[in-house]
């Protein structure tokens, strides 16, 4: 657990909790230290409104914390022996900045890779005090990946001691509910995301950095953290950040099946990486069992232990080793952790089979006649293993596209090799790469074919007139025809956009790929605007996009007695594949038509 700094009545103190001697007392003091200042606005700052906390499952209660394993509290102190042996061979430190945190972390983590962990070192590129370890994160690979349930601990010590409960017992708790869940391998309905977290006892930097470094749609994704530090004080107590909050309900239910009457984690409000998460809007909790505060009298008698005496008389000091480790209360806190681990994420039932698809690289440039490999991998992310068929769609002429294996089973990979003949047309081209099984999932691999070729002069757009149906044409095809009301530049036929009196939007579109090699690339349209509209205000409007860019904007302040022909330079879209796109937008009163006929786009 960090030292923090508060600020009391305008005056800066310095606590400094391992060393100071903090009376016992049953109620808060007259003027309680303020919050430590804020690094980001909370979501609750930003909006009002309180964070959103998980949602245990209807088969939360006794039933549920029975469900969960008990965790083998002799693995735990198996780690805690390894955390402090490292720690003798770095002149008794784990300290973020030493190797004796660089070697912590390499423990934990060839434990998570052997039982099948995502893995991923973060280097805490800002804000970490100079030379700091990375953070490790874990990822069990399987349940819903939008709703995730995160699991942390610092893993680094203070300078002065090996830090076996300071957080050695948090660490170490852990690993170990990982291992157990890797080893059970239960059916997932959500991820569980597990973290050791770097120059904490410096300032919460390394949590801070994840934090910071997550989108928000990263963010959104995590239900809630829980957060273990300190959790086998000799003198300790049982203590739950948030305890009144949907967050800590699981782990207040397991404690409270054990008849232990936990306690609001005063104390530690603020100071570890729980509140990194919390001021970014995310629900938090944890257990704790104390630092350097006193048990009171009252806490004694239901706890044991000594009244006013520091829950951990070595906290941040040399004797923090495996002599100073509760037994009995490190295992009542790693089994709440799977408790609520379970409770929060796993699932009585068998999930359907699913799995993911991911192509890499995303995209490849050849010459004609050349061809391209990617990588396609599959992963398990519910139930069981499945064959997933591969296929691939959108290769223009020229272009063939094959797998080896053709077919995988979920967790698998296969290679694919784009091949191209000398006929292959210059330009750039999305292939949809497809894998089926019991569902269907798919990626794409943006194909670039270069070459300047040769440019023969060509009319693009398909049923330009619209005399042939609606194809290729998509979107509201129904304002295509021959209706009363409006006549065509050319046929019979037109596409009359728009045109009701009320608010409304019509559109068509059409993909084209524009051959690179080209100089020039140019749509031409004929478009007749009339409009109930008076004056010079744009009440209702007709563009033309390519992809999401607008090209043009017209309104009823253009209408004209019969068709003006209008032209759009394509130019800059020479050698790519586009979505051409005709919109037009009417407010809630008086009508507006804009017709459109003989669209054409020609390329020399």
């Amino acid at each position: 657990m960090v030292i923090r700094r508060l600020a009391v009545a305008g005056i800066s103190l310095a606590v400094t909790l391992g060393a100071a001697v903090l009376p016992a007392a049953a109620a808060p003091p007259a003027h309680p230290p303020a919050a430590p200042p804020s690094r980001t606005l909370s979501a609750a700052d930003r909006t009002g409104h309180t964070p959103a906390a998980p949602q245990p499952r209807s088969d939360a209660g006794r039933a549920a914390l029975l469900a969960a394993p008990d965790i083998d509290v002799a693995k735990v102190q198996a780690h805690l022996t390894e955390l402090n042996a490292i720690a003798t061979r770095n002149a008794g430190t784990r300290k973020s900045s030493g190797q004796g945190y660089r070697d912590s972390v390499a423990y934990v983590k060839g434990k998570l890779q052997a039982a099948g962990y995502t893995v991923t070192e973060q280097p805490c590129t800002s804000g970490c005090a100079s030379g700091a370890g990375p953070n490790l994160i874990a990822e069990w690979p399987q349940g819903d990946a939008a709703k995730v349930y995160m699991f942390g601990s610092h893993l680094d010590s203070v300078s002065a001691g090996p830090g076996i409960n300071d957080n050695g017992s948090g660490s170490a708790a852990l690993l170990e509910t990982a291992l157990t869940l890797a080893e059970q391998h239960p059916a997932m309905a959500s991820r569980v995301r597990f973290a050791w977290w770097t120059d904490e006892e410096q300032g919460l930097n390394g949590s801070d950095f994840y934090v910071n470094s997550l989108s928000a749609a990263e963010r959104a994704k995590i239900k809630a953290y829980y957060n273990f530090d300190m959790i086998a004080s000799p003198n300790g107590g049982y203590f739950i950040n948030h305890i009144t909050s949907a967050a800590a309900q699981p782990m207040k239910a397991y404690w409270d099946s054990l008849s232990l009457q936990p306690e609001e984690n005063t104390e530690g409000a603020g100071r570890s990486d729980d509140y990194s998460f919390e001021q970014a809007g995310i629900a938090t909790s944890g257990y704790a069992m104390g630092a350097s505060a006193r048990k009171t009298t009252a806490q004694a008698a239901k706890w044991g232990g000594t009244a006013s005496r520091a829950y951990d008389s070595c906290y941040h000091q040399s004797c923090d080793t495996t002599g100073n480790i509760n037994a009995t209360g490190l295992d009542r806190s790693v089994d709440g952790i799977a408790a609520t681990l379970w409770q929060l994420a796993v699932t009585p039932s068998t999930p359907a089979n699913d799995f993911s698809l991911v192509v890499s690289p995303t995209s490849g440039s050849v010459d004609p006649g050349a061809s391209a490999t990617g990588t396609v991998s599959t992963a398990t992310t519910a139930g069981s293993a499945q064959t997933v068929q591969l296929s691939a769609s959108g290769a223009p002429a020229g272009v063939n596209v094959s797998f080896s294996p053709s077919s995988v089973t979920s967790g698998a990979g296969s290679t694919m090799t784009v091949t191209t003949t000398t006929a292959a047309a210059p330009g750039t081209y999305p292939l949809t790469i497809t894998g089926t099984g019991s569902a269907t999932h798919t990626a794409t691999y943006t194909l670039t074919v270069k070459g300047t070729g040769g440019c023969t002069g060509q009319q693009l757009l398909g049923n330009g007139g619209f005399e042939n149906g609606t194809a290729p044409w998509t979107g509201d095809t129904g304002v295509i025809g021959a209706h009363s009301g409006q006549s065509a530049h050319g046929g019979s036929r037109f596409a009359w956009l728009a045109g009701y009196g009320y608010s409304a939007t019509d559109t068509v579109s059409q993909s084209v790929t524009v051959p690179a090699g080209c100089r020039k690339a140019t749509l031409t349209y004929w478009l007749h605007i009339d409009t109930g509209e008076s004056g010079g205000v744009a009440y209702d409007t007709f563009k033309v996009k390519v992809g999401s860019t607008t090209l043009t904007t017209l309104s009823n302040t253009d209408a004209a007695a019969g068709y003006t022909q209008r032209t759009l330079d394509l130019s800059p879209y020479i050698g790519q594949r586009i979505t051409l796109t005709f919109t037009a937008t009417e407010d809630s009163g008086l009508q507006s038509s804009f017709v459109i006929d003989d669209a054409a786009l020609q390329t020399g």
